[in-house]
Protein backbone atom coordinates (compact mmCIF):
# COMPACT_ATOMS: atom_id res chain seq x y z
CA UNK A 1 0.00 0.00 0.00
CA UNK A 2 1.40 3.43 -0.92
CA UNK A 3 2.24 5.83 1.87
CA UNK A 4 -0.33 8.61 2.53
CA UNK A 5 2.43 11.13 3.30
CA UNK A 6 2.78 12.49 -0.29
CA UNK A 7 -0.99 13.03 -0.49
CA UNK A 8 -1.00 14.78 2.89
CA UNK A 9 1.95 16.99 1.85
CA UNK A 10 0.20 17.99 -1.37
CA UNK A 11 -3.02 18.75 0.51
CA UNK A 12 -1.10 20.92 2.99
CA UNK A 13 0.61 22.86 0.18
CA UNK A 14 -2.70 23.43 -1.59
CA UNK A 15 -4.37 24.53 1.63
CA UNK A 16 -1.67 27.16 2.23
CA UNK A 17 -1.45 28.38 -1.38
CA UNK A 18 -4.52 30.68 -1.25
CA UNK A 19 -3.12 32.44 1.84
CA UNK A 20 0.16 33.13 0.04
CA UNK A 21 -1.68 34.42 -3.02
CA UNK A 22 -3.86 36.68 -0.88
CA UNK A 23 -0.82 38.38 0.67
CA UNK A 24 0.96 38.73 -2.68
CA UNK A 25 -2.15 40.18 -4.35
CA UNK A 26 -2.55 42.88 -1.68
CA UNK A 27 0.77 44.77 -1.46
CA UNK A 28 1.08 47.50 1.15
CA UNK A 29 0.99 51.16 0.17
CA UNK A 30 4.17 53.07 0.86
CA UNK A 31 5.73 56.48 0.64
CA UNK A 32 8.98 57.67 -0.85
CA UNK A 33 11.06 60.52 0.51
CA UNK A 34 13.30 62.24 -2.06
CA UNK A 35 16.03 64.69 -1.06
CA UNK A 36 17.89 66.60 -3.77
CA UNK A 37 20.95 68.66 -2.97
CA UNK A 38 20.81 71.57 -5.38
CA UNK A 39 23.38 74.24 -6.20
CA UNK A 40 22.48 77.46 -4.41
CA UNK A 41 23.09 79.44 -7.61
CA UNK A 42 20.49 77.35 -9.48
CA UNK A 43 17.87 77.07 -6.77
CA UNK A 44 15.35 79.36 -8.49
CA UNK A 45 15.64 77.68 -11.91
CA UNK A 46 15.48 74.23 -10.26
CA UNK A 47 12.21 75.15 -8.53
CA UNK A 48 10.86 76.62 -11.78
CA UNK A 49 11.69 73.45 -13.72
CA UNK A 50 10.23 71.15 -11.09
CA UNK A 51 7.03 73.22 -10.73
CA UNK A 52 6.49 73.92 -14.44
CA UNK A 53 7.62 70.63 -15.97
CA UNK A 54 8.53 67.77 -13.62
CA UNK A 55 5.26 67.81 -11.67
CA UNK A 56 3.18 67.74 -14.85
CA UNK A 57 5.18 64.91 -16.42
CA UNK A 58 5.26 62.97 -13.15
CA UNK A 59 1.46 63.21 -12.89
CA UNK A 60 1.20 61.74 -16.38
CA UNK A 61 3.10 58.68 -15.10
CA UNK A 62 1.05 58.19 -11.94
CA UNK A 63 3.12 60.08 -9.36
CA UNK A 64 1.21 61.34 -6.33
CA UNK A 65 3.25 64.13 -4.76
CA UNK A 66 2.02 64.66 -1.20
CA UNK A 67 4.15 67.63 -0.17
CA UNK A 68 7.30 69.58 -1.09
CA UNK A 69 9.78 71.38 1.18
CA UNK A 70 12.97 73.43 1.05
CA UNK A 71 15.66 72.69 3.59
CA UNK A 72 19.18 73.75 4.44
CA UNK A 73 21.46 71.11 5.91
CA UNK A 74 25.20 71.42 6.49
CA UNK A 75 25.31 74.65 4.44
CA UNK A 76 23.64 72.92 1.49
CA UNK A 77 20.29 73.72 -0.11
CA UNK A 78 17.94 70.75 -0.29
CA UNK A 79 14.72 70.19 -2.16
CA UNK A 80 12.63 67.56 -0.37
CA UNK A 81 9.38 65.92 -1.41
CA UNK A 82 7.17 63.06 -0.35
CA UNK A 83 5.38 60.70 -2.74
CA UNK A 84 2.53 58.26 -2.12
CA UNK A 85 2.63 54.90 -3.91
CA UNK A 86 0.18 51.99 -3.93
CA UNK A 87 3.12 49.54 -3.85
CA UNK A 88 6.79 49.11 -4.77
CA UNK A 89 6.03 47.70 -8.22
CA UNK A 90 4.01 50.81 -9.16
CA UNK A 91 6.76 53.06 -7.79
CA UNK A 92 9.47 51.33 -9.84
CA UNK A 93 7.38 51.33 -13.02
CA UNK A 94 6.49 55.02 -12.67
CA UNK A 95 10.11 56.05 -12.13
CA UNK A 96 11.25 54.03 -15.15
CA UNK A 97 8.55 55.63 -17.33
CA UNK A 98 9.30 59.16 -16.06
CA UNK A 99 13.06 58.89 -16.56
CA UNK A 100 12.52 57.54 -20.10
CA UNK A 101 9.91 60.17 -21.01
CA UNK A 102 11.11 61.97 -24.17
CA UNK A 103 9.69 65.32 -23.04
CA UNK A 104 11.50 65.10 -19.66
CA UNK A 105 14.75 64.08 -21.35
CA UNK A 106 14.51 67.08 -23.70
CA UNK A 107 13.70 69.51 -20.87
CA UNK A 108 16.64 68.29 -18.79
CA UNK A 109 18.98 68.62 -21.76
CA UNK A 110 17.75 72.12 -22.63
CA UNK A 111 17.84 73.46 -19.06
CA UNK A 112 21.26 71.96 -18.31
CA UNK A 113 22.69 73.55 -21.47
CA UNK A 114 21.25 76.92 -20.46
CA UNK A 115 21.81 76.92 -16.67
CA UNK A 116 24.34 74.21 -15.85
CA UNK A 117 23.97 71.61 -13.13
CA UNK A 118 20.60 71.45 -11.37
CA UNK A 119 21.22 68.59 -8.92
CA UNK A 120 24.35 67.74 -6.95
CA UNK A 121 23.02 64.52 -5.40
CA UNK A 122 19.80 62.59 -4.80
CA UNK A 123 18.82 60.52 -1.78
CA UNK A 124 15.71 58.36 -2.10
CA UNK A 125 14.17 56.49 0.79
CA UNK A 126 11.24 54.12 0.57
CA UNK A 127 9.08 54.39 3.69
CA UNK A 128 7.10 51.28 4.58
CA UNK A 129 4.35 51.72 7.16
CA UNK A 130 4.44 49.98 10.51
CA UNK A 131 1.16 48.73 11.96
CA UNK A 132 1.64 50.48 15.31
CA UNK A 133 2.23 53.97 13.90
CA UNK A 134 -0.07 56.49 15.63
CA UNK A 135 -1.72 57.47 12.34
CA UNK A 136 -2.54 53.81 11.63
CA UNK A 137 -3.85 53.16 15.15
CA UNK A 138 -6.34 56.04 14.76
CA UNK A 139 -7.53 54.64 11.40
CA UNK A 140 -8.18 51.23 13.00
CA UNK A 141 -10.45 52.71 15.70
Amino acid sequence: MPSPIPAIAIAAILALAPVTVAFAADPAPLQQLRIYEIPRANERVFHDRFRDHALRIMARHGFAVRSIWRSEHEDKVEFVYLLDWPDARAMDAAWAAFLADPEWIAIKKETAARDGKYVESVAARTLEPVAWSPDRAKAAD
